[in-house]
């Protein structure tokens, strides 16, 4: 198998699982990424599975309110220049997130800047 063909999926074995049923290939597990859903809310974390609209997330943290970036892409790319403004609660060990309606990879720089805001409570 090469390295573009899909190996992870949590719902075909492998000779089943093909790019239209949404299945992750080598590259793509564990890659830290943030997640938009329809109605969870934005998550960051690394990606440990996908099967359709559902992804599930280790070492995730909510994306609650953001700061010091314009738009998800901005911080997917340069993170926060503004972290004290960020409201990112504590790191969940895993979650299942439902209707995933956007995934965006995350760089380095932006992962650094993601894990670095103070976790944000009440």
């Amino acid at each position: 198998m090469n390295e573009k063909e899909p190996v992870h999926c949590t719902q075909f074995s492998e000779q089943e699982c093909t790019k239209e049923n949404c299945c992750l290939n080598k590259e793509e597990i564990m890659k830290y990424v943030i997640v938009r859903t329809y109605s969870a809310g934005v998550f960051s974390g690394n990606l440990e599975s996908r099967n359709g609209q559902e992804v599930v997330l280790k070492n995730a943290r909510r994306i609650w309110y953001w700061s010091g970036a314009a738009s998800l892409s901005q911080l997917a790319m340069d993170g926060t220049s503004d972290p004290s403004n960020c409201k990112f609660p504590c790191e969940v060990n895993r979650i299942e997130l439902l209707q995933v309606i956007e995934i965006i990879d995350v760089t380095e720089k932006a992962e650094k800047s993601i894990k670095n805001v103070p976790v944000w409570s009440r």
